[in-house]
């Protein structure tokens, strides 16, 4: 099981209080009992003014995709069969590739990838990676597991379909672990692609409470010693 960070030394807005863009509160930390009490309460962090403050997200609609939605086409099921899935291996290399700052629209910081390393080592971030046979790490996804809910952080692709390899994976690992939620924020026009839909905060929220609150661990056969 995740080693508990303790409790934070903030007292976090409600999800219910964030404004029409979705922000809740500016500044705390990213400490790892910080970051667990956010997603716990809705809340997720995202850095503004080019990283110089801190903000903290609660979007209504909020967009999800369904365990049993994800669209996957042909081409994806060829691909499938060139990638390694791996599960941890290489959580700061998939952080980092999914911080290129030639990226557009970049947002993860230095010290988000310190932030969620932590995280990861106390086993509350995971990664998702899909690797060739030659050894190389075509692309990835990471994010925040908490019981039976996963908030999926981003995802990147060095090869063809690789980052929707690696979230066919992660949604047959939530899925065969008895998880309930995964949450991916925002909806884009790729995501919609692949199956994701909007829910109203309210809904979010009672399906998150389910989600954390529930007694699995979709990641136990691939927990770090």
């Amino acid at each position: 099981m995740p080693i508990d960070p303790g409790p934070s030394a903030w007292d976090l807005p409600d999800a219910a209080t964030a404004d029409e863009h979705g922000v809740v509160g500016i500044g705390a930390d990213l400490e790892p009992a910080t970051l667990v009490t956010a997603y716990r309460s809705g809340l997720f962090p995202m850095p503004v003014r080019k990283g110089a403050l801190l903000a903290w997200w609660s979007p209504d609609p909020r967009a999800v995709l369904p365990l049993d939605g994800l669209r996957v086409t042909r081409s994806m099921r060829q691909s499938a069969r060139r990638y390694e899935i791996r599960i941890d291996t290489a959580f700061r290399q998939t952080m980092l590739a999914c911080a290129d700052p030639h990226r557009p629209y970049g947002w993860i910081t230095p010290g988000f990838v310190d932030a969620y390393s932590r995280l990861h080592e106390l086993g509350w971030a995971h990664s998702v990676e899909a690797w060739t046979s030659d050894g190389e790490l075509a692309g990835g996804l990471y994010g925040v597991g908490i019981g039976g809910f996963f908030a999926g952080e981003s995802m990147f692709h060095h090869r063809r379909d690789a980052s929707k390899v690696a979230l066919m994976a992660l949604v047959d690992l939530l899925r065969d672990g008895g998880a309930g939620l995964l949450d991916v924020q925002w909806q884009t026009e790729h995501l919609a692609s692949l199956g994701a839909v909007e829910i109203d905060r309210t809904t979010y929220l009672r399906r998150l409470a389910a989600a954390t609150t529930a007694s699995v661990d979709p990641w136990a056969e691939h927990r770090r010693r």
